[in-house]
């Protein structure tokens, strides 16, 4: 079979840059890749197709093609869209449409050769695979990793601020392609089935998909890459990261604390990953302070308690509560941050740490759709406390057995009795340790996904059902961005407020 990945946001390398240091290159990135990959060694020929971008400042996307070592079935594909500078994805909707769709549909026929299916993600991916499905006939899969009236959810937005938020956000573009991309994909692809039912089924979404119906969903989890994160596996980097680790240790903490387990959280440093919940328990916790540091590793930040000068907007925001807290519990010295680059680093790192007793991975993030930074985590040696909050109240909890310890993540109490269930008691640490990386080596792993993408797609492809909603019009904006086209204000109101 023959696939394209479609990802006009963010982009890839063999070096997968920019993936820690910047918020449009985040967990999808990883999914896309390690599915990707995971389909070539099964032997299917796959394209992950960007955005190309020549911008001195981004130097590595600038090529039309490029390579993972040893994957010879995947190829990168970087076709042009708008300016040939960066762009957030925020700015890429008109692009798509008059550039990126066109030049795709030129690549496969220069090419001759057209895929079986195309797999998107995010509604801008999404909406080039109904552009492609409407010139070519091309079916493909949606994945929307997370979606846009959750985020206009969690922003609050009213009728009095939509226009505002709008203007930032591009609300309208978003919605309006989620709602295209989910109503006429041949499936669509959640991590969990809370996922489908409350992402999907929001609001914003009626008449546009029927969650109800089995025929147009499939729950296909994400996995852990293994050759990177298992407990047994070492990088090149190894020794090089603990050093820097160690050293980042023995500038933060007290001497007589460096050899403490550690409470480690690993995120971007956004409002909604809640690090600020985490603090407040350690520091309402004699208990955790006395037995064990807390660590926050950031992607790009190298000293970031103390120094927030390369820090964006939000970071500075969060940093700012922190700090307060800090100076308020007296923590300095129990506290260490700085930056880790890379998944094998940080990989790396957690090995490190789970070779002390008591050590544990924390994210309590107050919503986590999948989370599949604990299952990295887990499967590295180390115990886990997690937001119960999303995916991983699914993926840490079945039949009864706990695979890590969920936690209320807007309640600091809890979280704090979460992590000392596990740092003051060797014998719950152990058993959690043995159960996180069973449930990642027995259901977690990316050749399970791919084999989930494969045999969905195949019966889809073979057994065409009946939709149960009616296929959605393609609006004027779509084929043609420009004023006279543009989507109305009050059809997103229409559509969120109803």
């Amino acid at each position: 079979m023959y696939l394209a990945f479609l990802n006009p946001q963010g982009n890839f390398d063999a070096k997968d840059s920019y993936w820690t240091g910047h918020p449009d290159f985040g967990g999808q990135l990883v999914y896309v890749k390690q599915v990707a990959l995971a389909l070539g060694a099964l032997g299917h020929r796959v394209d992950i197709i960007t955005r190309q971008i020549v911008d001195p400042q981004w130097p590595e996307f600038a090529a039309p093609f490029d390579a993972y070592p040893d994957a010879p079935n995947v190829r990168i594909v970087r076709l042009p869209a708008g300016p040939q500078h960066f762009l957030p994805k925020e700015q890429l909707w008109p692009h798509l449409v008059r550039d990126w769709v066109p030049a795709i549909l030129r690549f496969w026929a220069d090419e001759g050769r057209w895929p079986d299916v195309v797999t998107t993600h995010y509604g801008d991916g999404g909406l080039t695979g109904v552009l492609i499905e409407e010139a070519r006939g091309i079916p493909f899969t949606f994945t929307g990793h997370s979606l846009g009236a959750q985020k206009m959810d969690k922003l609050h937005v009213t009728r009095a601020n939509l226009a505002e938020l709008d203007a930032r956000y591009h609300f309208r573009e978003r919605i309006f392609a989620e709602r295209l991309s989910m109503n006429r994909s041949l499936v669509n692809i959640t991590s969990t089935r809370q996922e489908r039912f409350e992402q999907y089924g929001h609001p914003a979404y009626r008449g546009a998909v029927d969650v109800a119906d089995d025929e147009r969903f499939a729950v296909i989890p994400p996995g852990v890459a293994l050759n990177i994160f298992d407990a047994q596996a070492r990088g090149a980097q190894e020794t090089a990261v603990i050093a820097h680790v160690e050293a980042m240790l023995a500038r933060d903490l007290s001497p007589e604390r460096r050899a403490l387990p550690v409470i480690i959280a690993s995120s971007r440093l956004d409002p909604k990953k809640n690090h600020l919940g985490l603090l407040q328990a350690f520091a309402a916790s004699p208990l955790l302070q006395e037995r064990a540091n807390l660590v926050i590793i950031t992607g790009a930040l190298a000293d970031p308690l103390r120094d927030e000068a390369q820090a964006g907007e939000g970071e500075r925001g969060v940093l700012r509560q922190l700090r307060e807290v800090m100076e308020r519990a007296q923590l300095w010295g129990r506290v260490s941050a700085f930056a880790l680059q890379g998944q094998s680093a940080l990989a790396a790192a957690y090995r490190y740490f789970a070779q002390r007793p008591g050590s544990v991975f924390a994210l309590t993030a107050l919503y986590e759709p999948f989370g599949l930074a604990p299952l990295e985590a887990a499967a590295a040696g180390l115990p886990l406390v997690v937001t119960r909050n999303g995916g991983p109240s699914e993926s840490l909890y079945g039949d009864g057995v706990e695979y890590g310890v969920l936690v209320d993540p807007a309640d600091p109490a809890d979280i704090a009795r979460g992590l000392e269930r596990l740092v003051m008691q060797p014998a719950a640490w152990e058993e959690f340790v043995r159960r996180g990386r069973q449930r990642v080596l027995e259901r977690y792993t990316w050749e399970r996904t791919a084999e989930g993408y494969v045999g969905h797609i195949a019966r889809r492809l073979s057994q065409p059902v009946a939709r149960s909603v009616e296929r959605l019009p393609l609006p004027a904006y779509f084929r043609q961005p420009d004023d006279e086209h543009a989507l109305p204000l009050e059809a997103l109101a229409e559509i969120y407020f109803a």
